[in-house]
């Protein structure tokens, strides 16, 4: 008996009283409205699924205080109309230190001026990768292992013998000259320097690679020319050239500065310049942000992010602007650096978000019904009423 009695009274708890089924009446509105709602269901539902399964990334902003790191910039550039052989590529910064003439990690790959590559990435300034060339110098090599030639006067302690022409080119470049007539240099006469310049007069080239720099504000450039310090100035020697023109039309392919992060488009990547005159000077402003990327696995990835304004301008004696043709990215370092930190989303989230769409759509849909059900039923009976009449 007291059973039956608890029974009742845990009853009135009910908030879902039935109706018999005698008194439920099922309509076509009522099925059409019950199919439309549980697809919407089910389209929110895995809307919801999906967002739970994305890991959730939080940003934090702090002070930068690390020191005495370097940085990697990583390099994919083309330059439709300027040979390999008339590239230099330098990086310098604001601490004193100085990479001229780059070679150690990026690569110069010749290319026609359609685009196709001609041979295999070199790191040479000048290069005739044939086998007839570099056996010749090997035999050469072998042959005066004991010769000294002469630097032409730009001898140095530790460059004393000039064997051969980039030997004198790079006398020349430590001691600050130019290197005005190379065909009255016998080791560039033997070595065919001019007439290599010629073959590769009409080509392009692509550079790609990496730099390791101090992790301060620098600059690094791409320009024709051997550069070399003359009075403590930043130049490049145009002179074998002879006055051209050059076309300094480039595409970055990739320009990044540290690893790559997932979700982040570095801004001058696909980036393409037709140059419309000769001798120009391209200049990008780059703020770098220092970046540490936590994955949830818990490994950390140090990187930077980077915004980028760019500027360009003709040097040329007729402009009246001073300055060298080449590509320029001048970057500075910001102060604050940003922390991303990968995340599970909440389970009780996912799970009050289900409920949500479950109620609502199934009160919404009730609402529907009723609307539907009641103005069909008032439709009826005053059709009814119109025929009793």
């Amino acid at each position: 008996m007291q059973t039956n009695e608890w029974a009742a009274k845990l009853r009135r708890f009910d908030a879902y009283p039935k109706t018999l089924d005698d008194f439920r009446v099922k309509t076509f509105g009522g099925a059409a409205v019950t199919i439309i709602s549980g697809f919407f269901m089910i389209l929110l539902f895995v809307s919801e699924l999906q967002y739970y399964l994305t890991l959730e990334v939080t940003e934090e902003l702090f002070v930068d205080t690390s020191r005495g790191e370097k940085m990697r910039i990583n390099i994919d550039i083309l330059f439709h109309k300027v040979p390999c052989a008339y590239l230099s590529i330098d990086a310098m910064d604001i601490a004193g230190e100085q990479q001229i003439d780059v070679d150690h990690n990026l690569f110069k790959r010749r290319m026609d001026l359609q685009g196709n590559i001609l041979d295999e990435p070199e790191k040479e300034d000048l290069g005739d990768p044939s086998d007839e060339f570099m056996q010749a110098i090997k035999k050469l090599e072998n042959k005066t292992a004991d010769v000294c030639e002469s630097c032409y006067g730009a001898e140095t302690e530790d460059l004393k013998c000039c064997n051969t022409c980039e030997d004198v080119r790079e006398a020349y470049r430590r001691k600050g000259w130019a290197f005005n007539n190379p065909d009255t240099i016998e080791q560039c006469k033997r070595e065919g320097w001019s007439e290599k310049l010629k073959q590769q007069k009409n080509e392009g080239c692509q550079v790609y690679g990496y730099l390791e720099v101090n992790k301060v504000a620098g600059n690094f450039h791409f320009a024709p020319g051997k550069s070399f310090q003359q009075h403590h100035v930043h130049v490049h020697d145009l002179q074998p050239f002879g006055g051209e023109k050059f076309n300094l039309s480039h595409h970055v392919n990739h320009l990044s500065f540290g690893t790559d992060i997932p979700g982040r488009v570095n801004p001058l990547d696909g980036h393409m310049v037709a140059a419309k005159q000769g001798s120009m000077m391209y200049q990008y402003f780059v703020k770098i942000v220092p970046t540490i990327y936590k994955k949830i696995s818990g490994q950390e990835v140090r990187t930077n992010q980077f915004s980028v304004t760019k500027h360009q301008k003709q040097v040329t004696a007729s402009s009246g602007e001073q300055g060298l043709p080449g590509v320029f990215v001048l970057y500075e370092l910001s102060p604050m650096m940003v922390q991303f930190t990968e995340k599970q989303r909440s389970f009780m989230h996912f799970l009050t978000g289900v409920c949500a769409i479950v109620g609502g759509v199934f009160t919404v849909a009730g609402l529907i019904d009723s609307l539907i059900y009641h103005s069909a039923r008032a439709i009826q009976q005053k059709i009814d009423l119109g025929k009793a009449s």
